[in-house]
């Protein structure tokens, strides 16, 4: 039995995923021009996207990572947001890009982004995969959005439940079964 066999159906195909990461590194080249922006990467679930884009944004970019917690192995967020893994390098001065797979609530990128700020970088942009627009409760700005997708509960590309799925190449839908919705 293969894990795509848990997906209910296929939200955004892997071509729509490759055009849309594709058109993202374009726009982000062309409004970066002449700088070198630092891209920092959310943990886990942004990776693939990250690794995807950056081989479209065609400058000098610096890569760095965090990884924050607010779900555990919840399928909603807890609102807690605890970071795990904080930054190698100063982003003072610097023009920083946060890349994010899906942003639901906002909660969570927006203690992220006052803890970036706080750290006064040249500027601070956010880039984000997903957006579930439905399910937020306070108002964040997103920089460059690649889809806004229904409040269903989705995997694959990155995204997990209870740490399956990310390697899944679509973006899918996962069965309500499978974890208990």
């Amino acid at each position: 039995m293969s894990i795509a066999d848990d997906v209910k159906k296929i939200l955004l195909s892997e071509e729509q995923i490759k055009a849309k990461v594709a058109e993202l590194g374009a726009k982000i080249t062309a409004d970066y021009a002449g700088r070198s922006p630092v891209i920092i990467c959310i943990l886990k679930g942004a990776a693939l996207f990250t690794s995807d884009l950056i081989r479209h944004i065609e400058l000098p970019v610096a890569v760095d990572f965090m990884a924050i917690s607010s779900y555990g192995m919840e399928t909603k967020s807890s609102g807690v947001v605890r970071i795990l893994k904080d930054l190698d390098s100063s982003v003072e001065g610097r023009h920083v890009l946060v890349v994010e797979d899906i942003i639901d609530s906002g909660l969570t990128l927006k203690y992220l982004e006052e803890n970036l700020r706080s750290r006064r970088p040249a500027s601070l942009a956010i880039c984000a995969l997903l957006d579930k627009a439905t399910r937020r409760k306070i108002d964040i700005k997103l920089d460059y959005c690649g889809f806004v997708i229904p409040d269903e509960f989705v995997v694959g590309y990155g995204l997990d439940y209870a740490e399956k799925y990310r390697n899944l190449p679509f973006i899918g839908v996962l069965k309500p079964e499978i974890y208990g919705g």
